[in-house]
């Protein structure tokens, strides 16, 4: 037994038909834009976290440097009061 009650037998029976159908140049060209798809898709997933994570170091270095300067503003305050 295969995969879900599929033999084998069956599958080879199968990608026979398909390469007869259309021809090993042709599945081959669409093995290949297959992958460079997935390639592609891969590609702009990393990017798209790379940039994620850039935002979110911007991020965390704007609220170091706001609550940085409050804290400059009120050690100024504090010093004006004297």
């Amino acid at each position: 037994m295969g995969f879900g009650g599929i033999s084998i037998w069956q599958l080879l029976i199968v990608l026979a038909i398909i390469v007869l159908l259309f021809g090993t140049k042709k599945l081959r060209g669409m093995g290949g834009d297959i992958g460079g798809a997935v390639k592609g898709f891969k590609k702009a997933m990393s990017d798209d976290q790379a940039n994620e994570q850039e935002k979110s170091e911007q991020i965390q270095q704007s609220e170091k440097s706001t609550v940085d300067d409050s804290t400059n503003t009120e050690k100024n305050k504090d010093s004006n009061k004297v």
